[in-house]
């Protein structure tokens, strides 16, 4: 039986028709994340997308996966709290609009009574598990909130969320940083080291950041290059939090302009990695497919 699989983010929307083997039929996308779309209005903008999918042949099963199960979206999916793995993320999905469209459930964790959350990234993690026979390790989920997550025999035994993407945002268009880097410019691999290297400094990013100003006011670095130093800065400091040794080879998902500068930053430090994009949501969503559906 064919499956539609749903990434429904925050900002964006993407579908793609499975086969029973997980092969891609089709893909479609739309500017259409949650924070677009009115309450009461979600079954009507998925009917726009892949309506016409759902009365194939067959009449495909579907999988949502991202922000349309958070408390703003199409109905709550509760999060499933870790150590999970497959099965008791199917016992924990949400059905809507009849018994052919399943809402996934994101992953909790508490640290020191304080709770963190994924939403989408678990499918991701799965979906890689799939395509690698990984089940035991690190994986890495860059974006605008970084998640670091622990595998162990096939299962997420617990992750840390790191607003790495969005602190460089924040720096980069509203602090006095703005004024002296050029956020928009391409990755500059010497000046991105130079910032991995200065965060293992152990003097803080909080003291370290003021540098990408001075390093302006001295002549020394232009705005593009002080964009990816800065960028080096965050992700140095990020990685130094990591007890990355013990992990062996590091999972990377995600798009190719963040993945390559954690590949970069990982090899600075010794560690090997290896890279999944896009397909690594379709292969976690056709998992879980098998899994709710054997």
């Amino acid at each position: 039986m064919n499956l539609v699989a749903i990434d429904w983010g925050t900002s964006s929307l993407r579908g793609a028709l499975l086969d029973a083997a997980g092969r891609v039929l089709d893909e479609r996308s739309a500017p259409r994340g949650i924070l677009s779309v009115p309450a009461g209005e979600f079954g009507a903008v998925f009917e726009s997308l892949v309506g016409d999918w759902m009365r194939g042949p067959g009449r495909p099963r579907c999988l949502i996966s991202g922000m349309a199960g958070s408390k703003q979206g199409w109905v709550e999916a509760p999060y499933c709290a870790c150590p999970a793995g497959l099965t008791e993320i199917a016992t924990k999905v949400i059905l809507v609009d009849g018994d052919r469209i399943a809402l996934v459930p994101g992953l909790s964790v508490e640290h020191d009574g304080v709770p963190d959350v994924m939403r989408g990234e678990e499918v991701q993690i799965f979906g890689a598990i799939a395509l690698t026979g990984q089940r035991d390790g690190l994986f890495v989920l860059p974006g605008t909130h970084n998640k670091w997550a622990r595998v162990a025999d096939g299962r997420v035994t617990g992750f840390r969320t790191f607003m790495t993407g969005e602190f460089y945002a924040l720096l980069g268009t509203h602090s006095i940083l703005s004024r002296t880097i050029d956020t928009q410019a391409p990755l500059d691999e010497a000046a991105f080291m130079l910032g991995v290297a200065q965060a293992g400094n152990n003097e803080g990013l909080l003291h370290n950041a003021f540098g990408a100003r001075t390093l302006s006011l001295f002549g020394r670095m232009g705005a593009a290059d002080l964009a990816s130093y800065l960028s080096g800065l965050l992700i140095g400091e990020e990685l130094r939090t990591q007890s990355l040794h013990a992990k062996g080879e590091v999972v990377l998902i995600g798009a190719p302009a963040l993945t390559r500068r954690y590949e970069l930053a990982l090899h600075a430090s010794g560690v090997a990695s290896r890279t999944l994009g896009a397909e690594a949501t379709w292969a976690g969503l056709q998992a879980l497919s098998r899994t709710l559906y054997p």
